[in-house]
């Protein structure tokens, strides 16, 4: 097991790793003092959940009142009695709520938008991230400062040099982050300038999950140099899948061995798919009606869904009185029996797409992996734990679950991403690049067939429409330090229509690395920023072409993906001497192509 570097700080410092889950949420944090080695602490006392001392977990659930303030949030909206209180004013209850950000093309023959539960109405999705993290910043408030000495000086000396290590889905991307860190500057937990959001920063479930595995020892007997593992988060909404290669165990230098996968196939798609079965066998009982359906799948998924290890046996669920009788329906005495093979078709789906891509990551990678872990709410299920290590055993592969599975791996890791960071390489999951207008080739056959396509460039030459220049190619593996760069111009008959620069970079998201047009799959291709550059003061010469006088302005586009947040810049020349703007990307708000 590694030990923490000592903080390399010049001042003290609080680092706060959030992990806002599916269904339950947990945080980290760690104290830097400068040549201390620092100490990672969970957050493990929440209000509205005293009476479970040491949980670091919390249910991502919230209540809205009718004007849109939230009434209450986490374990305080699971409290008794509080479905009352919610009867008697109104409020809205709100679950799930981070699907709502997900990317449209992630599995989206798994889930769609409508399937979700609604958000309250005039909340967006970010919104309501916001709230939630308002209060998780508040829980963390309230805990640092009774469970430390001095705690309120220590934390009024700190709130305003907090680092915040926010956790996503591997699925999750550029535009997925932008609408994060926007929450936590609405949030309050960050101003709105440069300074304040340089202090969120990202990073995977599946990385972070790693960096806990790590820390906390459970790799010890797989770390060797060359030597590979995997890491399948299995939280409640989606399944993270990540495998890693230990170049080097001293120093620890880790790369990814292949690109991450996400699956929406988290615990609660095994609710989604009890609620249909449910509500298909009940259609003709009287007791299918929405308020015994809703008691049912409460019980099922927090009783019958954690217990289920064994589809030989046969399940219950209770609710309502022992009065409650169908025999139709195998309703007795208040209890709806469920067999193991109805249980076992609620787990199958989700069961079999993990070892797929946990198969597929094994065939990827360079260095194959013998041993698999698994962490996150879900591996807490006997039945997944079971049904997985039965079937990876007998591919070759062993699986591991630490116990402390259930909780805080991943808020952990976030915090020790900041600390320390083990990940030096990570493989491009999409293929990055511009469109453009390529020189028109007459002895090329696609070029020919895009005759119909084709305008003349003002120096004269023929054009054609819809290239795609890749600058970053999938499955490429990119270290931190490292930026990769491709050349372009863009040309006007008014200089100064070229003062400012704007080019947008776009994703392909197709089994290959180099497409060469965008015409081809267009579904495939989609933008993902927009980078801008000020030109104004380059001096430009006219140039001559067939219809008279035109400018020109050379530029580079800059990725830098090597870190978990892509980066972009446009580069060029000014004076003779190379200049370059700010490493910005302005994210497209997309979210409305979601619905």
């Amino acid at each position: 097991m590694p030990a923490l570097h000592p903080y390399g700080g010049s001042v003290r410092k609080l680092v706060l790793g959030i992990d806002v889950g599916t269904t339950y949420s947990g945080i980290a944090y760690a104290i830097l003092d400068p040549g201390e080695v620092p100490v990672i602490h969970g957050v493990t006392r929440f209000p509205g959940q005293e009476n479970a001392a040491g949980d670091s977990k919390i249910p991502s659930i919230l209540y809205y009142k009718p004007d849109g303030s939230v009434a209450c949030a986490g374990a305080e909206a699971a409290l008794p009695g509080t479905d009352l209180e919610v009867e008697d004013n109104d409020y809205r209850f709100v679950e799930w709520f981070k699907l709502h950000l997900r990317p449209e093309h992630l599995d989206a023959g798994e889930i769609k938008r409508r399937d979700l539960p609604l958000l309250p109405p005039g909340k967006t999705v970010v919104d309501v991230f916001a709230d939630f993290l308002t209060y998780l910043f508040r829980c963390s408030k309230r805990y640092i400062c009774e469970t430390h000495a001095n705690g309120d000086s220590l934390w009024s000396s700190l709130e305003d040099r907090i680092e915040f290590v926010l956790s996503h889905p591997n699925g999750w991307e550029g535009a997925q982050q932008g609408k994060m860190r926007q929450a936590a500057v609405m949030a309050g937990l960050v101003p709105q300038t440069p300074v304040g959001q340089a202090r969120v920063h990202f990073i995977t479930e599946g990385e972070a999950s790693l960096n806990f595995c790590v820390q906390s020892g459970l790799t010890d007997e797989t770390m060797r140099d060359g030597q590979s593992v995997a890491i399948v988060d299995a939280g409640g909404g989606t399944v993270d899948i990540s495998s890693y290669s230990f170049v080097s165990v001293s120093p620890l230098v880790v790369e990814e061995a292949t690109s991450a996968d996400c699956l929406l196939q988290g615990s609660t798609r095994v609710n989604v798919r009890a609620e249909a079965h449910i509500r298909k066998i009940l259609k003709e009982s009287k007791f299918g009606n929405d308020d015994d359906i809703k008691s049912m799948l409460d019980y099922f998924d927090k009783a019958t869904k954690p217990v289920f290890k064994d589809d030989g046996e046969s399940s219950y669920i209770k609710f309502g009185s022992m009065g409650c009788n169908d025999p139709s329906v195998k309703i007795r005495r208040g209890q709806l029996l469920l067999t193991g093979a109805e249980m076992l078709s609620f787990f199958q789906p989700s069961i079999d797409a993990i070892v797929t891509a946990v198969v597929k990551q094994r065939e990827e990678a360079a260095k194959k992996f013998k041993t698999v872990f698994l962490v996150g709410g879900f591996a807490a299920s006997p039945f997944l734990y079971s049904a997985l290590r039965s079937k990876l055993e007998t591919l070759g592969l062993s699986l591991c679950r630490p116990d402390s599975h259930t909780s805080k791996a991943v808020a952990n890791g976030a915090v020790c991403f900041f600390l320390q960071r083990f990940v030096a390489a990570r493989v491009m999951k999409v293929t990055y690049g511009v469109e453009i207008n390529a020189w028109f080739k007459p002895k090329d056959a696609e070029h020919v067939a895009r005759i119909a396509n084709t305008f003349v460039h003002p120096s004269g030459h023929t054009m054609v429409r819809n290239g795609f220049s890749p600058i970053l190619g999938k499955g490429k593996s990119v270290r931190e330090t490292d930026e990769v760069s491709q050349p372009y111009h863009v040309w006007s008959d008014d200089s100064r229509a070229l003062d400012r620069i704007a080019c947008d970079i776009t994703c392909y998201r197709g089994p290959g690395a180099s497409p060469r047009w965008t015409d081809v799959d267009p579904e495939l291709f989609t933008m993902l920023c927009t980078v801008h550059a000020d030109t104004s003061r380059v001096t430009r010469k006219p140039k001559q072409g067939p219809k008279g006088t035109y400018y020109e302005q050379c530029y580079d586009v800059i990725l830098l993906c090597g870190l978990t947040e892509l980066q972009a810049q446009i580069r060029w020349i000014e004076n003779f001497i190379n200049c370059s703007g700010p490493a910005k990307i302005v994210y497209d708000d997309d979210l409305h192509a979601f619905q």
